[in-house]
């Protein structure tokens, strides 16, 4: 993977999503953010917002996320977020098309991916990075669910049978086993 063509993607790690099921995640995902600044990449965070209306209003009957603080990255994050791209959506999948477009722009062919929640935002994510012809990893100690990490490890062998098992990785195999060059 090619650092000037990659950028870390920080999906959903807002104060509405830490839970008791996805607090112990933040620390390996602030560790995993410096550790990618310190080598010069990119990080992207996207932030998801429920509207009046939405389908996960209306079909699932739920109601979080409207507003902040809930929707405000959380607060270990706000620092870092200062010095990325900060993207806004309203669906699960954080490759909107202001995500596509600045992937075209920049260039980027690899989304190192982690955040909130794995079986959901971070699964179809992956999804739609694969499907646009972009090589997602996926760092398994920085995502967590707040299903609990049942939905946690449901969402990885998804996520492996998907796009490959060896898209799957951890921070410490990010950075000892992967190639990051200029």
């Amino acid at each position: 993977m090619k650092l000037d063509s990659s950028a870390l993607l920080v999906v959903d790690v807002q104060n509405g999503f830490v839970t008791d099921e996805t607090r112990h995640v933040v620390p390996s995902i602030v560790e995993l953010v410096k550790r990618w600044h310190t080598i010069g990449g990119r990080t992207i965070y996207s932030r998801y917002f429920n509207y009046e209306g939405s389908a996960f209003e209306r079909l699932m009957c739920w109601r979080g996320l409207y507003s902040p603080p809930d929707t405000d990255l959380t607060p270990e994050l706000v620092d870092s977020a200062q010095q990325a791209t900060v993207i806004d959506k309203v669906t699960y999948s954080s490759l909107t098309r202001e995500m596509s477009g600045l992937v075209m722009r920049e260039g980027l062919t690899d989304l190192v991916i982690c955040g909130i929640d794995t079986d959901l935002c971070v699964l179809k994510t992956v999804l739609d990075v694969f499907e646009h012809g972009l090589t997602p990893w996926i760092v398994t100690d920085a995502s967590a669910s707040t299903g609990g990490r049942p939905a946690h490890n449901a969402g990885l062998v998804v996520i492996g049978r998907a796009v490959g098992e060896q898209q799957l990785v951890t921070s410490d195999e990010l950075f000892t086993g992967l190639t990051l060059t200029t």
